[in-house]
């Protein structure tokens, strides 16, 4: 008996061990407090435009130039989730629609002879961009930093009408005159390999501090090709326990370049204040 009882006290203590060991295993790789096991956002991108594109055929381009848009409000759709304590899983989408008119007018006379020039576009632009990502945070502090891969998808239709129109003469004798115009719808969508990093800081469970970055792009070839670049770094505020604010500002440049008649760049930068409700779980 007292051997079995050796014995059993064995087991105990053996078991205790096990115990010990695995409650500190999991302290170890216990989850960051800057990180949200599933956390959904929903809110509004405020950004004001710059666009600029070129339309032409295999003799030409007419570069158009710069526009400048109008402050615009897109709706912004955010989430992610842990798989453990490290992988996380994330999207990202929003979407742009926008009418642009730019026009320009001159006259010019010298004795007898005169002219008069008008010329303008009309652009009404769409882009629709999501992504899906998948990053390792490293760390289980109060800082963490996340590097990823994943697919991003793009959509951008573009409606261009361009027009101009030139008269010249010699005053009292006539004129000739001159009227032309251009009209084209392109659209093209893909889906292109994309990078992404990221870091988040908690000042306190319920504050905290982050930073976005991602790149999509799409190699040569048929259809639309070129990149698009995000950034947003801001704050979020958890004034009940699952849900809280979010407030950053962004960063969107796309650049996109198209072989063939019709639109062959368009370029856009836009960046703005980001506003948020976010939940966790």
């Amino acid at each position: 008996m007292q051997h079995d009882g050796t014995k059993l006290t064995g087991w105990v203590r053996l078991g205790g061990a096990v115990a010990l060991a695995c409650g500190c295993g999991s302290a170890l790789a216990q989850m960051s407090p800057a990180l949200d096991r599933v956390s959904l956002s929903v809110g509004a991108f405020s950004a004001k435009p710059d666009i600029s594109t070129a339309v032409g055929n295999s003799f030409g381009a007419l570069n158009i130039g710069d526009v400048d848009g109008k402050r615009k409000t897109m709706p912004r759709i955010s989430g992610e989730f842990l798989l453990g304590d490290n992988h996380g899983i994330s999207f990202d989408a929003f979407r742009y629609s926008q009418g642009y008119a730019n026009s320009y007018s001159g006259a010019y006379t010298s004795g007898p002879f005169g002219a008069t020039a008008t010329a303008g576009v009309n652009l009404n632009f769409d882009l629709d961009v999501a992504r899906l990502g998948y990053r390792y945070w490293f760390g289980s502090g109060n800082t963490v930093f996340g590097v990823g891969a994943g697919l991003g998808y793009y959509r951008v239709s573009l409606d261009t009408n361009a027009y101009g129109a030139a008269n010249a003469g010699l005053t009292g004798l006539g004129f000739t005159g001159y009227n032309g115009n251009y009209n084209r719808h392109d659209s093209d969508d893909a889906i292109a390999p994309m990078l992404e990093v990221g870091v988040r800081h908690a000042l306190t469970p319920d504050l905290r501090l982050f930073f976005d970055g991602s790149g999509i792009r799409k190699g040569g070839g048929s259809g639309v090709h070129g990149s698009i670049y995000n950034a947003s770094a801001g704050m979020e505020w958890f004034p009940v326990r699952n849900v809280g604010v979010s407030l950053a500002y962004a960063v969107t440049d796309v650049d996109l370049k198209r072989e063939g008649e019709g639109v062959q760049r368009l370029r856009i930068k836009f960046q703005g204040p980001v506003a948020a409700l976010k939940a966790r779980f």
